[in-house]
């Protein structure tokens, strides 16, 4: 297990580092500047600004900097916002992104997987046909519709949940339901086909033949295999739901990471922008690291083969 932790850490480690570099040229070549849009910007006060941030210097010495300050755990400073650093920025807007990924993902999670092994258990049945509906519902219809669809009817018309915001316990059931939902939809299909491929094993109809209790034989010695294509899936669908959160972030007015980054792109913010998308990519990274370790420790077979 050691090893394919190790293994798996400098993969990620450079996977990151591709990141940052590709970003950071990328964002370079993008065409105007942080200081384009200010109004009666003479071109002396715009070289001055230039100067004082760096923006001057070659590209590779810009380059050398971020990287040397990076290595410090500095971000640099905000261009839209010059009293404020990026490290504020995003100590200030992460806590709200991860609690709407952590509630998003609960709900995946507690709607999902019972969906699924609940179709698995009782399968080409009315619930198998409900579970395998929400699946097909849940992954053809985007966030982005659903959402306003729950604003209308649950905020405007029978007005139960507030349409925005995140100050209060009834602000976060909306935009919650909306990204989670789009997550169970898979979680319950993977459950399931995970399900019905490992009730059709020896050991189950060993465990059955020796006299064991269908719960026992569901939540003891099939759920574990079963819920290994759940587990592979965490990963991407973990990344996905914070990703993600930029259209919810949007609908609702969540101040989170993902109206940051889409203000940051809109405004130049050069530091801003790659300060959150390198924070998106460690965290992405950080959490398939884990997903790669449970998995291998839930299956032997893949540590092996690794």
């Amino acid at each position: 297990m050691l090893r394919f932790f190790a293994s798996r850490l400098l993969q990620s480690l450079l996977a990151l580092f591709v990141i940052i570099t590709a970003t950071f040229f990328m964002m370079k070549k993008v065409p105007g500047g942080p200081f384009d849009s200010e109004k009666a910007t003479s071109p002396e006060i715009k070289a001055s600004l230039e100067a004082y941030y760096g923006l001057n210097k070659p590209l590779y010495e810009q380059y050398g900097d971020y990287l040397k300050n990076l290595v410090r755990g500095e971000l640099g400073p905000s261009f839209k916002y010059p009293n404020r650093t990026v490290n504020e920025i995003l100590a200030d807007k992460l806590p709200v992104s991860l609690e709407l990924g952590l509630l998003s993902l609960a709900v995946a999670l507690g709607a999902g997987i019972p969906l699924g092994i609940v179709g698995a258990i009782r399968r080409n049945t009315w619930a198998d046909y409900v579970a395998s509906a929400f699946g097909m519902i849940g992954i053809s219809v985007p966030t982005f519709v659903v959402g306003p669809l729950f604003v209308l009817v649950f905020a405007l018309t029978f007005q139960w949940f507030s349409p925005s915001g995140w100050y209060t316990a009834s602000d976060r059931v909306l935009p919650c339901l909306v990204l989670g939902i789009a997550y169970a939809a898979p979680i319950a299909r993977l459950t399931r086909g995970g399900m019905l491929e490992v009730l059709h094993q020896d050991f189950v109809r060993t465990a059955r033949a020796k006299g064991a209790s269908e719960a026992r034989v569901i939540f003891k010695h099939a759920l574990r295999g079963g819920l290994l294509p759940v587990v592979s899936y965490l990963g991407p669908a973990i990344a996905g739901i914070l990703t993600g959160s930029f259209v919810i972030e949007t609908i609702f007015q969540i101040p989170g990471l993902g109206r940051a980054f889409v203000d940051s792109a809109f405004n130049r913010d050069y530091t801003l922008l790659l300060g959150t998308v390198i924070l998106y990519a460690a965290l992405i990274m950080g959490l398939n690291l884990l997903v790669d370790v449970v998995q291998a420790w839930m299956n032997p077979k893949v540590r092996l083969e690794s």
